[in-house]
């Protein structure tokens, strides 16, 4: 039989693992990516250990399979293509093991396999008296690998040295190895028979080491998570069974080769420092003497450099009867370089998602599924799948803890052929779908619908194939038909779901064609998004922002408004200097700037461009003043959605007017309870005269949470109940997110608040070093199944941060800031785009690094835009010009968040604290300024709804406690003051 193995990978008791690597989710994944034999990983933790026991079942000697009912329940989210495929699993743990020998610190991994769980018991028995296996999935031991292969002989298993090249960690490796594997085994070096070469060698680096003629080499993926199975594996034609496979490795026979990275692909290919920016092959590395050529430190050597130390026999060099190897690249990367997404986006995986289900597992896909077939879907996965096969790839080499990158396109290749799409350049909708096809999720539980208005709603066929996932209220609101609809939405109760649901419906169910459907938001990121899951839904329409939307207005009628075709967009500093360029004068030129003075527009016409706010002002001036051109448009825009309506400002609502008749296809969704942007000119007014304006309107409220626990939903309609803007407020908490209570804490000063913060993090977490490096500490309890990303600290200004940071750097704790600041407006980004220009270089991205120079700071800013745009300059500069926000939350990043208020709108995580609940604060007051607590009131009421399971209010003894808080209920008071609790509660633990 052959199959595919991979023996190496990690549980979500390890570091720094994702919380989904679970036994269900490695089965769901081995299975989508075509791998049959799956190691457990960390078999040494206990309660890793006593999962395997609960989950698992005997299957083929020496392997188990998940229980029957949870692999039914996997099954059956599977497409027809790879359910029921083989999926086992073989007990396996990482050991990382630091000692001294012969005067040198020696730091080496190993992979430890066992036959069954009475061995592993015996294993772990014996370790547990040597060092702390309970700590990390991953236990550090001070043992030396002799003696760690003797017990693992001692208890039946066997032993295989771990991605023996990498640097810091390896038996070969060059900080902390040995030359030869046999030297770090001294005696017993005869039992060890199999090493792995590790993501950055494949099997060709290794044959020029005669050394390792002895050893099978085998691969494996190393996964920190689900997602990661397979990137490097094993393969084996063999009985399926532990025995046989141990026997494969000791003889050869049966050992058909391996799946491998691109071996540049790998962090610790080539030599360097990354902290430097240095990048160098052996030859470089050699030639200065191994030393940083910027810091005058050690350079890390690579693998590439420590093979080539230890090689004797020439590049190229192949022993006889050896098994072979095949680079790969993972589908999703594949598909990520062709629609220029992230790999883990949800345009990506939906494109995969559909490739499975279409042609199996992923390896088959990128290995066997003939060429032709592929490209009859795309074109360009064909191609590139072609390219793969063939080893032509563009390889950019990974060092010093850096990924490499490998494409299967030159750079700018796809540009050229038209494969980019501006999220601002209104593209033709795509062709309708002959059918969409969905799968129902399971966070939007079917309840009995309840009456949402006074007027009567027509009913809805729930076995829609796109309505039949949504709830009742949900479906209601998706499955009406023409005329105006306003959608109350809660917080957490599906408000993107149901508004993109309702616009697919409309296109795939109900025949409305795709160009005259148009959905409106507020910035890039939520266009972006809807875009996505539209896409994701079948079908693609204009998704735009206001001033989006009135940069096409104003390109299709440039010269009414005295402008050119290709107008600019002045930026913040440029308008500026057009403003001084007529009164000669910084702060006066500032202030015709704000007030938008009409010789400082005159100014900028004369140079052919207009500003930000013209951008919604001008479409405007241009409708209201041409009856015919307001026909034109409705008749374009025959259906219109926009989302948070509660966020428009007067210009805005005016624009819509003229967009949609009073008896027209409008849809409003939204939350006047969450309406907190007065400061940026908004008005719910707008939003609560709907009605009024389109008097045929039904309305539908959203009121079923499944974001938040019962008791954060509680405190929230509490808070927000004296000045809530929807009468009979309804909010019903749906979701399985516990029952702690709120807490409120009382601390001396800013100081111990924040230290109360990161105190209660490292309690959850169990202990401050879980992102320590190479420490054998605890790094979670698995009560939580948290992560640093599952933490937000929000506050209502941004000087509040100050103390959090310096506690929680005090404590090591990994943290984020976001905000909504603009892109252009932070230091160094407008030098850099107006000096762009000026400097060569023909991608975008190549520019800015050119021009940025020792300016780290802003070209990290401007990269992810920069990569985005490719070669297209006009996209990039309009995209900055229309306010696109900064991003410094990478998706990727395991960090808490800290955030204002205004920020976390939009967001949400398990564990939230609020700081600063004091008055004077939230309410925030300004001297000399009319108070509005409504809206500070509402904005409480947004930053509590980011909260799933745990919410903390925080307040200090500078102020006196925020008033708002007078109005919750139940809670849990801590912290050094303790007044009498205005309703008697139950004593709870923190959680």
């Amino acid at each position: 039989m052959r199959f595919v193995a991979d023996l190496h990978i990690h549980s979500k008791y390890s570091r720094a693992c994702s919380r989904d690597c679970d036994l269900e989710h490695l089965t769901w994944w081995a299975r989508r990516k075509g791998i049959t034999l799956v190691g457990t990983g960390d078999f040494t933790h206990p309660a890793w250990h006593d999962h395997l026991r609960d989950t698992l079942v005997p299957a083929e000697p020496g392997l188990f399979r998940l229980r029957d009912d949870l692999d039914r329940e996997i099954d059956r989210t599977l497409p027809p293509s790879v359910r029921s495929r083989t999926a086992r699993f073989m007990l396996s743990v990482e050991i990382s093991t630091i000692y001294k020998r012969d005067g040198r610190t020696r730091k080496v991994h190993h992979l430890v396999y066992m036959p069954d769980l009475t061995s592993a018991a015996e294993f772990n028995r014996r370790l547990a008296r040597i060092g702390n296996i309970a700590s990390d999935g991953r236990p550090i031991l001070g043992l030396d690998s002799r003696d760690l292969l003797e017990i693992t002989l001692e208890c039946g298993g066997y032993l295989v040295p771990a991605h023996v090249w990498t640097p810091w960690f390896a038996v070969l490796g060059s900080k902390s190895g040995f030359d030869a594997v046999a030297d770090c085994y001294a005696d017993l070096a005869d039992h060890v028979f199999a090493v792995e070469t590790g993501l950055s060698s494949d099997p060709e680096m290794n044959w020029r080491v005669s050394s390792l003629d002895r050893y099978r080499l085998v691969s494996n993926s190393d996964a920190h998570s689900p997602p990661a199975l397979g990137r490097e594996a094993t393969v084996f034609d063999t009985s399926l069974d532990y025995h046989s496979v141990r026997a494969a490795l000791e003889t050869g026979v049966g050992h058909a080769g391996s799946i491998e990275f691109f071996p540049e692909e790998g962090k610790y290919h080539v030599d360097g420092h990354r902290k430097c920016g240095v990048r160098m092959e052996p030859a470089e590395t050699l030639a200065v003497d191994g030393v940083c050529p910027v810091c005058r430190k050690p350079l890390t050597v690579g693998v590439l450099s420590r093979v080539e130390e230890l090689a004797d026999r020439p590049a190229g060099a192949r022993p006889a009867g050896v098994a072979g190897f095949v680079n790969l690249v993972p589908l999703p990367e594949i598909m990520s370089e062709i629609v220029g997404a992230g790999p883990k986006s949800k345009k990506v995986l939906g494109e995969v998602d559909r490739l499975v289900a279409a042609f199996g597992p992923e390896l088959e896909i990128l290995q066997d599924v003939p060429v032709g077939d592929l490209a009859a879907h795309s074109t360009l996965l064909g191609e590139a799948v072609e390219r793969l096969r063939r080893g032509e790839v563009v390889r950019d080499a990974g060092y010093d803890g850096e990924y490499g990158v490998i494409r299967l396109f030159e750079p700018g290749e796809l540009e050229r052929r038209g494969s980019a799409l501006s999220l601002f350049e209104f593209a033709p909708a795509a062709a309708e779908p002959a059918r969409v096809v969905r799968r129902e999720r399971a966070d939007s539980p079917a309840v009995d619908p309840k009456p949402v208005s006074t007027q009567p709603v027509a009913t809805v066929d729930a076995g829609s194939s796109l309505l039949g996932g949504l709830d009742p209220d949900q479906r209601v609101a998706a499955g009406g038909g023409g005329g105006p609809l306003l959608i109350i939405a809660g917080p957490g109760t599906g408000k993107t779901r149901t508004l993109t649901h309702r616009i697919a419906h409309l296109v795939a169910e109900r025949g409305v064609p795709a160009e005259e459907c148009l959905a409106i938001t507020f910035t890039r990121r939520a266009a972006e998004e809807m875009a996505e899951r539209l896409e994701a839904l079948g079908v693609r329409v204009a998704v735009a922002t206001f001033h989006s939307l009135g940069v096409r207005i104003l390109r299709e009628h440039h010269a009414t408004v005295g402008l050119s075709a290709d107008f600019g967009i002045a930026d913040p500093e440029r308008q500026v200097e057009v403003a001084r360029s007529v009164c000669g004068d910084e702060k006066e030129a500032r202030r015709l700037v704000a007030e938008g003075a009409e010789v400082y527009k005159k100014a900028l016409r004369a140079q052919d461009l207009v500003d930000f706010d013209d951008l919604v002002a001008l479409p405007l001036e241009l409708l209201e003043g041409d009856s015919q051109l307001v026909d034109a448009y409705r008749g374009r825009y025959r259906w219109i959605s926009v989302d948070e309506y509660q966020d428009v400002d007067e210009r805005q609502y005016r624009l819509l007017k003229l967009l949609a008749p009073a008896d027209g296809n409008i849809t409003a969704i939204g939350d006047p309870d969450q309406a907190i942007y007065r400061f940026r000119g908004a008005d719910v007014g707008f939003f609560l005269r709907f009605q009024e304006d389109f008097p045929k309107a039904r309305v539908v409220h959203l009121t079923r949470n499944y974001r938040s626990s019962e008791a954060v939903v509680r405190g929230a309609l509490e808070v927000i109940s004296p000045a809530t803007l929807v009468p009979g407020r309804e909010l019903n908490a749906l979701g399985d997110h516990g029952d702690a209570l709120i807490a409120v804490h009382h601390a001396a000063s800013e100081q111990a608040e924040a230290a109360f913060v990161a105190r209660t993090i490292e309690q959850v977490l169990g202990g401050a070093s879980f992102h320590s490096f190479d420490s054998g500490r605890v790094t979670s309890d698995g009560a939580h199944g948290l992560g640093f990303s599952d933490f937000a600290v929000l506050y209502r200004t941004d000087r509040q941060s100050k103390a959090l940071v310096e506690a929680l750097t005090q404590s090591g704790l990994p943290f984020q800031k976001r905000s909504h600041d603009r892109l252009s407006d932070r230091p160094g980004v407008a030098r850099i785009v107006r000096e762009l220009g000026f400097t060569a270089g023909e991608s975008i991205v190549d520019r800015v690094r050119a021009v940025a120079g020792e300016d780290h700071a802003a070209y990290e800013l401007l990269k992810p835009l920069a990569v985005e745009c490719g070669t297209d300059f006009e996209r990039f500069h309009t995209t900055l010009a229309l306010g696109v926000e900064v991003d410094t939350l990478d998706p990727r990043a395991d960090r808490i968040s800290l955030l204002t208020l205004h920020a976390s709108k939009g967001l949400e995580f398990p564990v939230v604290f609020i700081v600063g609940c004091e008055d004077g604060l939230l309410p925030l007051r300004w001297p000399g300024q009319e108070d509005d607590t409504d809206e500070e009131r509402r904005l409480l009421f947004v930053g509590m709804t980011r909260a799933q399971r745990h919410l903390f209010l925080s307040h200090t003894a500078a102020r006196p406690r925020s008033p708002f808080l007078n109005d919750l209920g139940e809670f849990r008071r801590i912290g050094d003051e303790q007044p009498k609790r205005r309703r008697k509660g139950t004593q709870v633990s923190l959680f």
